[in-house]
């Protein structure tokens, strides 16, 4: 089980959030949701239709893990009901019991970078090496129903942070302030990276040595996720990937038997 935490205090820390959100506008309108673990098998969520920076913590809503509203409701969100895009939130919860929070966002300079075709496996950014590690995008997804929570289904044990391409990001933390936190280095990052590109592209990387300094960091700080070995060497060239030492291994086996069979 999880620990309960003060509901009261993160319904507050939500609406801050949305605030936040709307402010440096990584959402529109109605758009985005957040959400956070209450325990094993209840989530407070933001509800369909709200504009997220102009919530009060009394129109969040509960539901179960299978998405259906549960607790008491309040004058204040007894007409509301759960977004479309819950199914995402909560394929993160069912796959990571190490996440508590959960913020799906549309940052505007990230989401363009994916429609210019612009990935984010590139170590140009230290802060982005260390806090975001390689981010994926996935294929595009109708937003709003099963495709999305298919689309970062796979991708989702191994990644902190997901784009959605032509859509939007997904963040998840250990506490849904640092998924909001993980959501403002991933636009910022898309930023330089936008200028970067608007000046001609980079003209070198962070090279090799240091890269691996940078992900040693990481892992002091407990950001590293299964994969990461893999993924650091095909995007940045450093160390040696997980599949070649499985290979090498079976190839000297292999070589091992057939030493003895014909010695």
């Amino acid at each position: 089980m999880v620990a309960y935490v003060n509901e009261r205090e993160l319904r507050e820390q939500i609406c801050l959030i949305g605030q936040l959100m709307h402010r440096n506008q990584y959402i529109d309108g109605a758009s985005g949701n957040i959400s956070a673990r209450l325990s094993d098998d209840r989530i407070l969520a933001t509800p369909s239709g709200l504009a997220k920076g102009f919530m009060t913590p009394d129109q969040l809503i509960i539901v179960n893990m299978d998405g259906e509203r549960v607790g008491p409701t309040t004058s204040a969100n007894a007409h509301l009901r759960p977004t479309s895009e819950l199914m995402m939130h909560l394929e993160c919860y069912k796959q990571r019991p190490d996440v508590m929070g959960v913020v799906h966002a549309h940052p505007p300079t990230a989401i363009a970078m994916t429609i210019a075709g612009i990935d984010f496996g590139q170590c140009l950014v230290p802060e982005m090496v260390v806090i975001l590690g390689i981010i994926p995008t996935t294929p595009y997804a109708t937003p709003s129903g099963v495709e999305n929570r298919d689309a970062i289904s796979r991708l989702i044990l191994e990644h902190d942070a997901i784009m959605l391409a032509y859509h939007g990001s997904l963040t998840v933390a250990k506490d849904v302030w640092d998924a909001y936190m993980r959501l403002e280095s991933l636009e910022h990052t898309a930023k330089i990276l936008f200028m970067v590109h608007q000046l001609g592209g980079p003209k070198s990387s962070i090279s090799p040595d240091q890269v691996e300094k940078l992900i040693a960091i990481r892992q002091k700080l407990g950001l590293a996720r299964p994969g990461d070995a893999e993924r650091f060497y095909q995007a940045c060239g450093v160390g040696r990937p997980a599949t070649d030492d499985l290979e090498n291994r079976v190839r000297q086996m292999v070589t091992n038997l057939l030493s003895q069979h014909y010695s």
